[in-house]
C-alpha cells in the first residue's frame, strides 16, 4: 500500500524539501522508468570477492579443519572485504545548501552493498566460535543478503524471515547464498518474533537486534566512528544517520564515546537522525520529548517502497539511540518519501554516487535544519548506503 501523494502542482521542489515535522503530508515516491529506478535496494556484484575469498572461504566453510583454522581465514575475510568505506567531501552540495565541509561517508562499498555487513559479518564469526550450524533473522532485505553472504563463506546456515507484503527484491541475492526464506504474515516486527522464537526453540544463533548479541552488533557498528576519525583526524562537529532501529546510530556513538575517553578526539559528535514521516518511535519520542520511545500503533503503519528500511511500530534499540541523540546534544526529524528520493536522485547528479533514498533521510534532516538555523562552519559526515 502507498502512502498519499499530496503534493502541489507547479511546486518548486528544492535540494531535501522542507516541511514542518508534525504536519508533513505523506507522500509515495514518484514512478521512474526502470533504468532509473533508485527504489531497487542496494545491490552488489560479488563475484570479484567471491573469486578473492575462494581459498580463505575453503577453509571457514569446512569442518574438515580445525575451528582455530577456520576462525582465522573467515577473520581474513572480514578484514580484506568489510568495513573502510570511502568519504569523499561532498563539494558541489556544500555549494548548493551553503553547509560547510559536508562529508558522505559511503556505506555502499561494503560487500552487499550497506553497513549492514559489519554486524552479519560480525555475528557470522561468534556463530561459528561458538559452534552454531545455523543462525536465523528478520529482515526487510538489505541484512539478510548480508547475513547470507557471511554465513555463506562460514558454511552456517542462515534462516531468513521476510514480512509477506514487503517490496524487497533482494530476495534473488539471498537465495543465491543458499538461505532458507520464510516469509511472515504481518510486518517487520512480527517476522522478528518468529525469527526469535525459532531461534530459541531450535537453539540457532540469533542475529536479531535487540538480543543477547547487541553488545556485538554496537561494537561492529562503532568501527565506522574509527574509521571517521581516522579520516578527518578528530571527530566531525555532526554525524547525520537514517534511524529504523536505532542500532547503527547507537553502536557510532559508542564508537566515538571510546574514542574521546581515549584521548583521541577533542569532542563527541551531535547525532542527528532522520526517519519516515510518523513512523518510527525514535523520532517521534525526540519531537514529543518523551524519556523513552513508545510504540507506535501497527495497524497505521504503512509501507512503501521507499521507506520500508525505516519504519517501525517499536524500534528494538531506539531507547539507545534517542539517548545518542540527546546526550550528544544532536536532534531528529521527519522526512517524506519525496524528500527521500529527490534526495537520491541529487546525490547521484551531483555526487556521483547511487545512494539508497531511505538512507539519505539523515542527511536531509541535517540540511532542512541548516536551512531554518544555519550550522556553524565545521566538519559535517553524513552516513549513507547504496548500490555499488
Amino acid at each position: 500500500m502507498s502512502d498519499t501523494d499530496s503534493g502541489t502542482a507547479g511546486e518548486e521542489r528544492t535540494l531535501g524539501g522542507t516541511f514542518p515535522e508534525e504536519t508533513a503530508p505523506e507522500e509515495t515516491a514518484p514512478e521512474e522508468p526502470v533504468e532509473n529506478n533508485l527504489l531497487d535496494g542496494a545491490q552488489a556484484d560479488t563475484s570479484e570477492l567471491l573469486l578473492d575469498t575462494e581459498g580463505q572461504k575453503r577453509i571457514a566453510a569446512s569442518s574438515a579443519y580445525p575451528l582455530e583454522q577456520r576462525l582465522e581465514a573467515f577473520e581474513n575475510i572480514v578484514e580484506s572485504q568489510v568495513g573502510d568505506t570511502g568519504m569523499n567531501r561532498a563539494r558541489n552540495i556544500e555549494r548548493e545548501v551553503g553547509l560547510h565541509q559536508l562529508y558522505l561517508k559511503f556505506e555502499g562499498g561494503n560487500p552487499t552493498g550497506t553497513q549492514k555487513d559489519r554486524i552479519a559479518f560480525a555475528q557470522a564469526a561468534d556463530a561459528l566460535r561458538r559452534g552454531f550450524e545455523a543462525i536465523t533473522v528478520a529482515t526487510c532485505g538489505n541484512y539478510g543478503v548480508a547475513i547470507s553472504l557471511a554465513t555463506y563463506l562460514a558454511g552456517i546456515r542462515a534462516i531468513i524471515y521476510i514480512p509477506e507484503q514487503y517490496h524487497t527484491r533482494r530476495t534473488e541475492e539471498i537465495s543465491l547464498f543458499g538461505a532458507t526464506i520464510e516469509r511472515v504474515p504481518g510486518g517487520y516486527e512480527e517476522a522478528v518474533a518468529v525469527s526469535k522464537r525459532r531461534a530459541k526453540d531450535d537453539e540457532l544463533y540469533d542475529a536479531n537486534p535487540g538480543g543477547e548479541n547487541t553488545a556485538i552488533q554496537l561494537k561492529a557498528y562503532g568501527e565506522i566512528a574509527y574509521e571517521i576519525y581516522d579520516e578527518l583526524g578528530d571527530a566531525p562537529a555532526v554525524v547525520a544517520l537514517p534511524v529504523s532501529n536505532g542500532t547503527t546510530l547507537a553502536g557510532v556513538y559508542r564508537g566515538f564515546i571510546g574514542l574521546y575517553r581515549r584521548g583521541k578526539t577533542s569532542r563527541i559528535p551531535k547525532l542527528v537522525a532522520g526517519s519516515s514521516f510518523k513512523k518510527n518511535p525514535i523520532i517521534g519520542a525526540y519531537i514529543k520529548n518523551l524519556p523513552r520511545c513508545e510504540d507506535l500503533k501497527a495497524d497505521q503503519i504503512r509501507e512503501t517502497k521507499v521507506n520500508e528500511p525505516l519504519i517501525n511500530w517499536h524500534s528494538i534499540d531506539g531507547d539507545h539511540s534517542l539517548e545518542a541523540i540527546r546526550t550528544s546534544g544532536g536532534f531528529a526529524a521527519y522526512v517524506t518519501d519525496r524528500n527521500m528520493t529527490d534526495f537520491s536522485r541529487i546525490l547521484r547528479e551531483r555526487e556521483g554516487l547511487s545512494v539508497l533514498p531511505a538512507s539519505t533521510a539523515g542527511l536531509i534532516a541535517l540540511v532542512n535544519r541548516h536551512k531554518e538555523q544555519p550550522q556553524p562552519s565545521d566538519r559535517y559526515v553524513a552516513i549513507l548506503t547504496g548500490r555499488k
